[in-house]
């Protein structure tokens, strides 16, 4: 799954479990950035969009994300979540991800490389990111690490949480506990 983060808080690349694969499925959490979205400004802004297409599912969005849940599990898939925004700081502050080093991770995951690489679970998002990745300084790969100011991280870490439950709300009594447990935790 992709991602465009402004905020500078998701890592350029992490393996999901299938339930964080199904939770970010269904948050369709990303950024409408200036040049790809009309009549947008400059400044990009969040945006969640259920199953990355909520306007053209007919169904109730937990049916796809348990659809895609079943096939995960039932395949042995691995799935990864890319961020293509922003890192070391907010838009603005913070520097775009490297189209290179995004095409690194993108081929370390199509080859399989990433699969046996050790990760560090993120405290908030139990999200595991790779401590290395071939063709990406390995500095990147965990954000908290990229922002001069480790508390300004945090503080921008805990609102993009809140963003994400606060949305999540929407979906009410039809998402599984086994799903809600990959909600960050504040």
């Amino acid at each position: 799954m992709l991602t465009c983060d402004a905020f500078g808080i998701m890592p350029p690349v992490a393996k999901l479990t299938s339930e964080q694969a199904m939770y970010h499925f269904l948050s369709g959490y990303t950024a409408k950035v200036a040049g790809t979205e009309r009549g947008l400004g400059e400044e990009p802004q969040a945006t969640f969009s259920c199953c990355f297409g909520d306007p053209f599912m007919p169904l109730n969005p937990t049916i796809y994300s348990n659809m895609l849940g079943d096939r995960v599990r039932q395949h042995g898939v691995d799935c990864w979540l890319i961020n293509t925004g922003w890192s070391g700081g907010t838009y603005g502050e913070g520097e775009r991800m490297s189209i290179a080093h995004t095409r690194a991770i993108v081929d370390a995951v199509l080859s399989g490389h990433l699969k046996s690489v050790e990760t560090v679970a993120d405290p908030i998002f139990g999200l595991y990111m790779p401590v290395t990745c071939d063709g990406v300084p390995s500095e990147i790969l965990q954000p908290r690490n990229t922002w001069k100011d480790s508390s300004a991280y945090d503080a921008q870490a805990q609102k993009l949480t809140l963003m994400l439950i606060e949305n999540f709300k929407q979906l009410g009594d039809n998402v599984s506990n086994e799903i809600l447990d990959a909600d960050p935790k504040i």
